[in-house]
């Protein structure tokens, strides 16, 4: 499309690296200064993404619902590739800031191993809870105290007893609980490996008081690369922290946002409770602001948002060192 959203040309291609050059010599056909726009779905677009960004090409990424305003007004109906493709064109033509595409950094590769162990705990989650079941059918007096089973030790005592039982249900338990002993096994092997690329990647990070290694991964994959997000303010709204006025009647207040990116905002909330607990910085600001008036989720939103530009800040400052 031109600048004005006229369309100049269609383009239909296949999802190999031949294919993608093909594309580049039929856009350069349309003039020398261009920008690609592409949905957002980075699992689908990453193999365009990195062709295009190699050969040197600008990229902005549209987030899907941006492009119901564009399908809305268009003149076709229903939803197909061509109408998804002008959509995002227009969108991207509509919008300001979006965010530039790049290259994966090492960042990513702590997402995958982070979502990779959270996928196996909820695996020996569900296989514990089977388990819990069978021992309570073997002897309903048989209760392991909760969060015990996800333990080596606790599991191969398991086994032992299980070991004496006869019949199906006890053979199911035991192999139920081998099951969980591996899965243990390569959920702690993983965690180790977390902990060694985030002390690494972002050590600053980690020094925050309610910050371990594990949020710290969380929060270095979902950020996807901090230079992304052009101010402490762009990255709050991204990760659901910047307030949201519901004040009527003259009497102004905010309350916890619910948009955003709800696994950063779930990593911010857990440093923000550690730090009401035990750090006494954050202890007193909370009741600053309960003694002003607010009620305590007001409090803990003001904290959130305070904790947002921290985080911003030691990963700029992390960015910096590693550019």
């Amino acid at each position: 499309m031109d600048g004005n959203g006229r369309r100049l040309g269609p383009k239909t291609c296949e999802t190999t690296s031949k294919d993608h050059l093909a594309l580049l010599r039929w856009a350069a056909g349309h003039g020398d200064e261009r920008v690609w726009a592409v949905e957002d779905c980075r699992n689908m677009t990453r193999r365009l993404e990195r062709d295009l960004l190699a050969a040197g090409e600008r990229m902005v990424r549209v987030p899907p619902e941006l492009m119901a305003p564009a399908r809305d007004a268009a003149r076709t109906y229903g939803k197909s590739d061509p109408i998804d493709a002008r959509a995002v064109a227009r969108a991207a033509l509509r919008e300001d800031g979006l965010p530039t595409a790049h290259l994966d950094g090492p960042d990513r590769d702590l997402r995958l191993l982070v979502d990779h162990r959270e996928d196996l705990v909820a695996e020996r989650t569900r296989a514990i809870n089977r388990l819990r079941w069978h021992l309570h059918e073997l002897d309903p007096g048989w209760d392991p105290p909760a969060r015990s089973l996800d333990r080596i030790t606790n599991l191969d005592h398991i086994l032992h007893r299980l070991g004496r039982l006869p019949g199906v249900v006890a053979q199911l338990a035991a192999a139920i609980t081998r099951r969980c002993s591996n899965l243990t096994e390569e959920i702690n092997s993983i965690e180790a490996q977390i902990r060694v690329l985030a002390e690494q990647q972002a050590p600053a990070l980690i020094a925050l008081p309610g910050c371990g290694a594990l949020t710290a991964a969380k929060i270095l994959g979902e950020a996807a690369g901090i230079t992304r997000f052009r101010s402490a303010a762009a990255y709050a709204r991204h990760n659901g922290t910047a307030p949201l006025p519901v004040w009527s009647s003259n009497r102004t207040r905010h309350r916890l946002s619910r948009t955003g990116n709800r696994q950063l905002n779930a990593a911010l909330h857990r440093i923000a409770m550690t730090q009401a607990r035990c750090h006494p910085p954050a202890q007193e600001l909370i009741a600053r602001r309960k003694a002003g008036g607010d009620g305590g989720l007001e409090a803990l939103r003001v904290l959130k948002r305070r904790l947002s530009d921290v985080v911003y800040q030691a990963l700029q400052t992390e960015a910096a060192l590693i550019g």
